[in-house]
């Protein structure tokens, strides 16, 4: 999926991320460097002001060690544009300023990180560390949209657990929240790199996969419908016996045609998904009727749900 998705953007992530790093350290050491020869020229402290800006760069985009040595870096430059560069002891304004250099990257570093944190919570369920539903939303629809304009099947996955009331009645919620849990890391381990997956509800999960055909798809949910099933559980502090939990699975996979590569509006893309979410639940109650533990899968086109203009 990149085709938007971030689990995909890992796959060749190592190899393009070295050229922005690259890029952004060449740019911190130009601006240090630039900076020095003006500080030299000028000896102004509206100048040497201009060294918080590499230092605030490398501090948030590079974390706070990049964020020390850069400010290790433009207290060396500073004293190296006085006029007397080894006079000792230091004056108080330059004892100021190397606090100051060191404090801004310090706490720039920090406040970075805690954005960063602040974001990843806020996308993510706390219970099975999926994404949440709006993270979801927020990648399924450019993934229904990069599908489209490239001709590419994208499957959706809904599925549950079976007869989890069953557990919270006998074993308390506390054993049913462990295997909502437990559902939710074996959908973290065994689904494709390409597909996002969140919890929706109580035990309901969705996952989405593009590039995936309905062959694909079923292969993906029965291999998390077995994988569950062969599972021998330790809920709440107590051990369970190999099939005590299973799965139901309700699968859809959408073909485009060529022409719906067409741009179309945003609002589309968004109907679409909604129609694909509603075949699989479909099916999901499909499976349910059938006996629970097992896959239900239906194929879609775009002239069923309706297609772009």
């Amino acid at each position: 999926m990149r085709l938007t998705d971030e689990f995909a953007a890992r796959r060749d992530s190592r190899a393009r991320a070295r050229f922005p790093v690259a890029w952004l350290l060449a740019g911190i050491i130009g601006a240090l460097l630039s900076i020095f020869q003006l500080d030299r020229v000028t000896g102004q402290a509206p100048v040497q002001h201009l060294y918080y800006l590499p230092i605030l760069l490398a501090a948030v985009y590079l974390g706070n060690r990049a964020g020390l040595a850069a400010a290790t870096v433009a207290i060396a430059l500073y004293h190296l544009a006085r006029p007397a560069p080894r006079d000792w002891p230091l004056r108080e304004s330059d004892v100021v300023q190397i606090v100051l250099f060191i404090a801004v990257a310090l706490v720039t570093a920090r406040l970075a990180d805690d954005a960063r944190r602040l974001r990843k919570l806020a996308a993510t369920d706390d219970l099975t560390g999926l994404h949440n539903l709006r993270s979801f939303e927020s990648l399924v629809i450019p993934m229904v949209r990069a599908c489209r304009i490239a001709g590419l099947p994208i499957a959706m996955l809904v599925l549950d657990l079976d007869r989890l009331k069953s557990i919270n009645d006998v074993h308390g919620h506390l054993a049913g929240g462990e295997a909502v849990r437990t559902l939710g890391h074996v959908l973290a381990a065994r689904l494709p790199p390409d597909a996002v997956a969140c919890r929706f509800g109580g035990d309901e999960f969705v996952v989405a996969i593009p590039d995936c055909t309905t062959v694909r798809a079923e292969a993906v949910a029965d291999d998390i419908r077995q994988t569950v099933k062969a599972l021998a559980p330790d809920l709440a502090g107590e051990s369970f016996p190999a099939g005590t939990l299973s799965v139901s699975v309700g699968v859809a996979c959408l073909f485009f045609e060529i022409a719906d590569a067409v741009p179309a509006s945003g609002a589309t893309d968004v109907a679409t998904s909604e129609a694909l979410f509603r075949a699989a639940d479909r099916s999901l109650y499909s499976a349910k009727e059938q006996g629970r533990d097992r896959v239900s899968v239906v194929t879609l086109s775009t002239a069923a749900i309706g297609s772009p203009p």
